[in-house]
């Protein structure tokens, strides 16, 4: 973490500015096909921009929360191994955009449909993942390596970023089930989705040490959690059904259908 504020403290402006860019744009990116799940009833510019810089908010208390935990908890209890800090640094990363959607945007009016939970969920991750990254391709692009701040970029792109959007998400669809229940299902519905999330994270990192750096075993754990947010998109269809604003009656039939979003 020191070195991190270090580099920060020492690297040029425009390399800085370069360095953001490169975190933030594919969040961007991906943050515009996501929104395009709630096309019908949208949710306001404002408010999906504070959800998006919580999110990079949650990062910055992320990180030294992570490395207070590495060197006091893991210093005094001996017992803590490198999986175990692995996956209490998955629940802070988790439970910290769980506290920021709560914060902002699920006591809201703008709160009035099962998909909005994925919206909201989805673009803190991706606020979360834009800091993250840039922080990650501070280090290269502060030396110059542009070609290896792109293909760390790239990497992080199809694995980590996809990774705090699927896991998000996960909460998100829990609580867009349980949309309509009462108050106590749906925080029986959050808690079981923050604790998907946060396994789903855990065991991405697991896999990746695991891995030791083959090529193949890391792009068999990227085809699954890409297949995670395939899954997740066909939950996301079904969600929209949930909502009544989703079907109009026929003025004549009287019967109702599906508006497609």
């Amino acid at each position: 973490m020191h070195k991190t504020i270090e580099l920060f403290a020492n690297t040029e402006p425009q390399m800085l500015a370069l360095a953001l860019v490169a975190g933030i744009a594919p969040a961007i990116v991906w943050l515009f096909f996501w929104l395009r799940e709630d096309r019908l009833h949208p949710e306001p510019r404002s408010l999906i921009t504070l959800s998006f810089l919580v999110g990079m908010l949650a990062t910055s208390i992320a990180y030294p929360a992570e490395h207070w935990f590495a060197n006091f908890i893991v210093k005094k209890f001996t017992f803590v191994d490198e999986y175990t800090l692995l996956f209490f640094w998955s629940a802070i990363e988790e439970t910290l955009k769980y506290v920021g959607v709560g914060i902002i945007a699920l006591r809201t009016q703008f709160f009035d449909e099962p998909i909005d939970a994925v919206i909201y969920f989805v673009t803190i991750a991706l606020g979360f993942a834009a800091l993250e990254n840039a922080m990650f391709l501070l280090n290269p692009v502060s030396q110059g390596d542009l070609w290896g701040a792109l293909l760390l970029g790239n990497f992080r792109f199809i694995g980590s970023t996809v990774l705090h959007v699927a896991a998000s998400a996960i909460v998100g669809i829990a609580l867009a089930f349980s949309f309509y229940e009462r108050k106590l299902e749906r925080a029986l519905a959050g808690a079981t989705g923050l604790a998907g999330a946060i396994t789903l994270h855990a065991l991405f990192n697991f896999s990746i040490m695991a891995s030791e750096g083959r090529q193949e075993v890391i792009m068999g754990v990227f085809i699954v959690l890409w297949s995670v947010i395939i899954l997740i998109l066909f939950l996301c269809e079904y969600a929209k059904l949930l909502s009544p604003r989703s079907h109009v009656e026929h003025p004549h039939t009287g019967m109702t259908r599906y508006i497609p979003q």
